[in-house]
């Protein structure tokens, strides 16, 4: 009788553990589960972000080849484990890498030759346009946006439109160019290795959770704020993983398959966070202007623009290279260094011509720069029921467009 009743008890076990860690989540609960961890970051005065760390990884290698002084970068005081967005995206790519151990899907991934080029051509391009845009799909177009700043909806009019140029672009290359075309062989790696995934992605798991407690504990009030970090990463990077969300494909692929779960899951994120974001800023829990970026409405625009045609051929954003580095997909680690590479270049040039450098004589509460500046539409407006009025149409409206689009095609490229 004991022994049925454990070997129920193990069946048991198992389905729940391939519920939760092997069979993939509904992207809708990867982004409601996405705005809780920002928004937890939030009532701790902190904010997501991810081009911010991955410039300082591109600056630390322009410092390492010699080019920092002539970019004027300043040589970095910080550590890559103290510099807090570097931290981030490092437990971003911790927390998918576990998840992905965890599921058994971790596999190191080898694309064709042509995919490397797309890839350095990709980041590039990200680096670039992030630079202009003061932020990727999280700093320029998401986080703005949950804070109410019309600069994400302009960079979002750019991803859209840089999402369909990448597309065509892209479907030309394969067209007109065969080489590189063919894969290598995937890895052959051993089921006695596979077997044991789950055992390290656990230990991960623990090992991540110590590591925390053991800085949220620290007598040195730096460290304890970064154990936030390392907590809030690793969670976005195992969501993100689990769920597959990815802000590329929430502009990609409505044009082209037509599919919008990913669009509409993005969509539900912001729909729950606006408001939740809006009642922190009424109540000075955190100042809004710590995530928008002085870039409305030049920079946001011309900048997700050419994010958005690098996206495509990157093959993922800022935050969904960065999962997918965790999964073991290579194209994508060499998309995240081009990206960052290129992200330090193109900042401190654009700072050298000043257009993103900050203009000081300005006396207003916010920053400018010679392609914008920090929009934040309650104090322009004066008025939180109009800007929560206009955020809500400008969502009604996506959705609209991408279910409109599900039913009939009408705005797939393919």
């Amino acid at each position: 009788m004991s022994t049925d009743s454990d070997s129920g008890w193990l069946a048991g076990f198992k389905t729940d553990y391939q519920t939760l860690f092997v069979e993939e989540w509904s992207p809708f609960v990867g982004a409601m589960l996405l705005v809780l961890v920002i928004i937890g970051l939030m009532l701790s005065g902190l904010v997501w972000g991810v081009f911010g760390g991955v410039k300082f990884w591109g600056d630390w290698f322009n410092n390492l080849i010699g080019l920092g002084p002539m970019l004027g970068l300043p040589q970095q005081s910080e550590g890559f484990l103290m510099h807090r967005m570097s931290l981030m995206n490092i437990m971003l790519v911790v927390g998918a890498l576990s998840a992905a151990l965890l599921s058994r899907q971790f596999s190191p991934n080898r694309p064709p030759p042509l995919e490397y080029l797309w890839a350095a051509l990709g980041g590039s391009m990200l680096g670039i346009g992030a630079a202009l845009a003061g932020g990727c799909t999280t700093g320029g177009f998401f986080n703005p946006v949950l804070h109410s700043s019309p600069a994400g909806w302009a960079m979002w009019a750019g991803l859209l439109a840089g999402a369909a140029i990448g597309l065509k672009l892209l479907l030309w290359t394969l067209d007109h160019i065969e080489w590189g075309m063919q894969a290598p062989p995937a890895l052959d790696i051993p089921e006695t290795v596979t077997r044991r995934y789950p055992y390290v992605g656990l230990a991960i798991v623990v090992g991540v959770l110590i590591w925390a407690t053991q800085w949220y504990g620290s007598a040195d009030e730096k460290l304890a704020a970064r154990a936030v970090i390392v907590v809030a990463g690793f969670a976005i990077g195992f969501i993100m993983h689990r769920s597959r969300l990815c802000f590329a494909r929430a502009f990609r692929e409505p044009f082209m398959t037509a599919e919008g779960d990913m669009t509409k899951a993005v969509i539900l994120a912001l729909a729950i966070g606006i408001p939740i974001a809006a009642l922190l800023f009424e109540k000075k829990v955190l100042d809004p202007y710590l995530a928008i970026p002085p870039a409305f409405w030049i920079g946001s625009l011309v900048g997700g623009l050419i994010f958005g045609i690098g996206m495509v051929f990157a093959g993922g954003c800022a935050s969904g290279s960065l999962w997918r580095m965790g999964e073991g997909h290579l194209k994508l680690w060499v998309t995240m260094f081009f990206f960052s590479w290129m992200g330090s270049i193109a900042s401190a040039v654009f700072k050298k011509l000043n257009l993103t450098a900050i203009d000081e004589t300005n006396v207003e509460t916010y920053e400018m720069t010679r392609v914008g500046f920090q929009a934040y539409l309650p104090e322009m407006w004066g008025s939180w029921g109009w800007t929560l009025a206009l955020g809500g149409t400008l969502l009604l409206l996506w959705y609209a467009l991408v279910r409109y689009n599900e039913s009939t095609e009408k705005f797939t490229l393919l």
